[in-house]
């Protein structure tokens, strides 16, 4: 029998949460974090529905209420925006305690996608086509090339979903997309710049599966997948 997160959808405390508050509670976390710097431009509002897989007006009404807190600012007219406040309240989003409170639904959720990528990683190093690796490579470049977070998201999925693809086993795939999903729903924005680091993660990943290295490969996506345990907000701690 599955384990509960395998089975179905995410049932942790985030799904008694409506998707602006949980829009409200992520970039707040992320500020109280100091994963977001005090007047930090934000993206736009569709860049961010985007990477937080919800709607533009679920984004606009969930910074409207930001705003009101005092979490963040924004100006009009040419060179306007949205930025994180100067100095914004802690705690400002009660809603941010639902986060916590599925620590360890988030940990059981980095160790399923651990075993499953490690297991498509060895799985792609035989079944793996040219064009496989070519699409791995748009990704890798796509991530490089971008200053938002929000954007680095969807080249991040994709290199993953590629991976996974090229294991051949197209019947898994479904099960692995709810798991990438049910823990992409607890993600918080991320400085660029550490982004940009863990993308050197992919290219280890994408030069073993091109030589076909099977344990060089699994190694590599065990490593990348079991860091979130310490940089995804469960093993954070707030700065002072």
């Amino acid at each position: 029998m599955l384990p509960p997160a395998l089975s179905a959808g995410a049932v942790g405390t985030i799904r008694r949460t409506s998707a602006v508050d949980t829009v409200r509670a992520r970039i707040s976390l992320a500020a109280d974090l100091g994963l977001l710097s005090p007047g930090e431009r934000l993206p736009t509002a569709a860049d961010m529905a985007a990477g937080l897989e919800v709607s533009e007006i679920t984004v606009r009404r969930a910074l409207t209420e930001l705003q009101r807190a005092g979490v963040v600012e924004r100006s009009r007219g040419r060179g306007g925006g949205t930025y994180l406040a100067k100095n914004p309240p802690r705690d400002a989003v009660p809603q941010t305690a639902a986060y916590r409170a599925d620590a360890d639904r988030v940990r059981q959720l980095i160790d399923e996608r651990r075993v499953l990528e490690a297991g498509f990683a060895h799985l792609a190093c035989e079944h793996r086509t040219e064009a496989d690796l070519a699409a791995m490579d748009a990704a890798i470049g796509e991530m490089a090339a971008t200053e938002s977070w929000a954007s680095f998201r969807r080249g991040d999925e994709a290199f993953h979903l590629r991976v996974a693809s090229a294991a051949g086993l197209s019947n898994v795939l479904p099960l692995y997309r709810r798991t990438l999903a049910d823990l992409h729903s607890y993600f918080l924005p991320y400085p660029i710049a550490y982004l940009h680091e863990s993308n050197e993660d992919h290219r280890v990943m994408r030069d073993a599966i091109a030589a076909r290295d099977r344990v060089a490969a699994a190694d590599a996506v065990m490593m990348h997948v079991a860091d979130l345990h310490h940089s995804m907000y469960i093993g954070l701690n707030r700065p002072e």
